[in-house]
């Protein structure tokens, strides 16, 4: 389990976390949803320890990352697979060279790095594109192989910043099936998104990001059926709490 208890996180004057706290079940998928710049992929960061909080703590499986020294930190994103939002694929590597690294870092051997390469291809519907290089292939392909390269380690947990961010609506609905397919292998998973669609169709529990804390959190039915007006705001894509109609002026709803 990962367990975010109380974090703060401030850039300069800039405070993005004021206290967070959230826990992250084992088997599986936890959507955090929020506005664009709420600190959500900051949070991503603050559990592989790329970022330090200001105050609070960050536990997975009971140990906590802070505390880790660079060997523990190292074994830690051994368990954790990190999808980012853009991929970051090394544009000089092939497709199978970027999924490769990983596994080279982790010293496994040839025979079960081609094993993994070619298994984690044909989980994300990729068998074939070993070869080719990142500019070859499409956005939703690039993310597909990030996906890939995430798998390929075997990881007891797997964080998805933006999945579907640029992506058109048919991939980005084949990019849920592939996040659902990662949670049937049994590892458990943290999503990010502002993708409304997306969150309620992989998640098995949403939390609502606002002003740097968890506002709430819930299966997808309960944040449905949610009156918090901050939440309805969100998920209906509102740009005000309540809407006012726009001829009388009163409340439409």
């Amino acid at each position: 389990m990962i367990v975010l208890d109380r974090l703060t996180k401030s850039f300069g004057s800039r405070s993005v976390l004021n206290g967070l706290s959230l826990e992250v079940p084992d088997g599986q998928n936890t959507v955090i949803i929020g506005a664009s710049g709420a600190g959500k992929s900051v949070t991503l960061k603050l559990i592989v320890g790329l970022l330090e909080p200001g105050s609070g703590r960050v536990l997975v499986d009971d140990a906590a990352v802070g505390d880790m020294d660079r060997d523990e930190l190292a074994e830690l994103r051994g368990r954790i697979g990190y999808v980012f939002q853009f991929a970051a694929l090394f544009d000089s590597m092939t497709v199978a060279e970027n999924i490769r690294l990983g596994l080279v870092r982790r010293g496994h051997d040839e025979a079960t790095i081609r094993q993994r390469v070619g298994e984690s291809l044909e989980v994300v519907e990729l068998s074939g594109s070993e070869d080719k290089l990142p500019a070859e292939l499409s956005g939703g392909m690039r993310k597909r192989v990030g996906i890939a390269r995430a798998i390929a380690l075997k990881p007891r947990y797997i964080l998805y910043d933006e999945p579907t961010t640029g992506l058109d609506p048919v991939t980005a609905a084949l990019m849920d099936q592939l996040i659902m397919r990662t949670r049937d292998l049994g590892v458990t998973a943290l999503v990010v998104t502002h993708d409304m669609r997306s969150a309620f169709s992989v998640g098995d529990r949403v939390a609502l990001m606002h002003e740097g804390t968890i506002r709430q959190v819930g299966t997808v039915q309960e944040m449905q059926a949610s009156r918090d007006p901050v939440v309805r705001q969100f998920i209906e894509g509102r740009p005000n709490p309540v809407a006012l109609d726009p001829v009388a002026g009163r409340s439409a709803g």
